[in-house]
C-alpha cells in the first residue's frame, strides 16, 4: 500500500510504540500539526542523518496538544505507529508550507523469542548497573519488544536507524544482543580500571616476592 503523508524530518529515530514530545515553533510545522490534529491524521518523521533525509521513518499520531503559546508555538505529545519507506519526496505541496512524501509500509514479522528478549533485558540491566542509571521500561518484562528497549542501551543515531530497517523481531533482538555483547564487557573493563586508579596513592598491603633459596 502506498499513500501521501505530510513529513516532519528530524535528526531523530522514532520507534513504533514510542512516545515522543515535541516543541513546534517553525511556521510550516505549526501548520502541519494544526491540520493533522484537526483532521485526526498522522504524519511522518523521516530520520535526518548527516544533514540528509533518509528513506526510512516512522508514522506518528498526535496524542495531545499539551500547550499552545500566544505566538502559535505548541508543545505536543506523539506516538510512533509504524515504519514507512519514502518512494518520492514532494518538496512543495500545493497551498502548504510543509513538504510531504509518497510512502509504502514494509511488512514486519513478529518472530522474536521470549528467551532472546530475556537475554537482552538481562544485558540492559547489567549495563545500567555499570552506568549507575535507572530506567523504567513502562511495561511488564513479558510484554517487551525490541523497539520498547532500543533507546535504553546507548545506540547512536546511525545504529538506531539500522535497527529501524530490520523488519523481523528476531533480527532486531539479535542486533541488540550483539551491541550489548560489545559494550557491557568494555564498560566492565573501564569500571575495573576506575577502581584501580582510585587505589593509586593508597597504602598497599602487598606481600613481597620470595626468591627460592
Amino acid at each position: 500500500m502506498t499513500n501521501f503523508i505530510p513529513i516532519f524530518p528530524l535528526s531523530v529515530v522514532v520507534f513504533p510504540g514510542e512516545n515522543l514530545n515535541l516543541h513546534i515553533f517553525e511556521p510550516r510545522y505549526k501548520q502541519l500539526i494544526g491540520e493533522c490534529f484537526e483532521l485526526k491524521k498522522p504524519f511522518g518523521i523521516p530520520a535526518v542523518i548527516e544533514n540528509s533525509v533518509q528513506e526510512l521513518g516512522t508514522l506518528v499520531e498526535i496524542r495531545e496538544i499539551k500547550k499552545t503559546y500566544e505566538d502559535g508555538k505548541m508543545d505536543i505529545t506523539t506516538k510512533g505507529v509504524k515504519v514507512f519507506r519514502i518512494l518520492e519526496v514532494i518538496k512543495e505541496v500545493p497551498d502548504k508550507l510543509y513538504s510531504g512524501a509518497i510512502v509504502s509500509y514494509p511488512d514486519d514479522t513478529d518472530d522474536g523469542s521470549r528467551l532472546l528478549m530475556q537475554k537482552v533485558v538481562t544485558g540492559i540491566k547489567e549495563l545500567h548497573k555499570l552506568l549507575e542509571v535507572s530506567k523504567d521500561f513502562k511495561k511488564p518484562e513479558e510484554e517487551l519488544k525490541a523497539f520498547d528497549v532500543a533507546h535504553h542501551i546507548g545506540l547512536n543515531l546511525q545504529e538506531e536507524y539500522e535497527l529501524l530497517g530490520l523488519f523481523r523481531e528476531a533480527q532486531r533482538l539479535e542486533y541488540l544482543k550483539r551491541h550489548l555483547g560489545k559494550v557491557v564487557p568494555l564498560l566492565s573493563e573501564m569500571e575495573a580500571l576506575k577502581e584501580k586508579i582510585k587505589l593509586n596513592g593508597h597504602f598497599k598491603n602487598l606481600q613481597g616476592f620470595q626468591f627460592d633459596e
